[in-house]
């Protein structure tokens, strides 16, 4: 079994942190406010697909300019 160290938020844990709530407001938001907010976890979906595919992610390009960093610089 794996387990993330929670020791410290580094990048990788918060960009995690991030899709999780948006996914889960915006499934919120779907069934209370609009059926078109599912759209929004569609692209998170799909920007955490291009991220493990590419290594690509506009989030973490966000979080390493307000000081994030990465856990491991190998």
């Amino acid at each position: 079994m794996y387990l993330a160290s929670t020791k410290s938020w580094y990048l990788e844990r918060l960009i995690r942190l991030f899709a999780g709530i948006f996914v889960l407001g915006s499934v919120v938001l779907g069934f209370t406010v609009s059926p078109k907010w599912f759209y929004f976890s569609g692209l998170v979906g799909g920007m955490l697909t291009i991220f493990a595919l590419t290594g690509f992610c506009p989030m973490s390009i966000i979080l390493h300019a307000l000081g994030s960093r990465e856990r491991c610089k190998c």
